[in-house]
């Protein structure tokens, strides 16, 4: 069982990237996926979540309207979830982490609801 993240770079602030989190060894369709984020001397922050019932996607105000989440569905053997980041800013530099947690959760923020983790992809807002 493994989720590994990919997409992370260095970007302009208003520039895009598109992260990933690929699933091996389990099926996402039945899971919650939760986006999170760990800036140098911060906490680490739910940033974002699709509900692991209906789908719904759930985003931090830190980053609504600028973050999307989203499943692919269009090939399901490709079990990846996305994350759309536009507009980004030089405080959205961190690392980002997705998390998988069986069935429905709570509060999609809390981290320890989670069972697993990737190890993390890069991203630096900066001129």
């Amino acid at each position: 069982v493994q989720l590994e993240e990919s997409g992370g770079g260095l970007v302009q602030p208003g520039g895009s990237l598109r992260l990933s989190c690929v699933a091996s060894g389990f099926d996402l369709d039945h899971y919650a996926i939760g986006w999170f984020r760990q800036a140098p001397g911060k906490e680490r922050e739910a940033i974002s979540c699709l509900s692991g019932d209906d789908g719904r996607p759930y985003y931090a105000d830190s980053v609504k309207g600028r973050f999307t989440i989203s499943r692919d569905k269009g090939d399901k053997a490709s079990n990846t979830v996305y994350l759309q980041m536009n507009n980004l800013k030089p405080e959205d530099t961190a690392a980002y982490y997705c998390a998988a947690a069986l069935g429905v959760i709570s509060d999609y923020r809390i981290s320890a609801a989670y069972e697993y983790w990737g190890q993390g992809t890069q991203v630096t807002v900066s001129l």
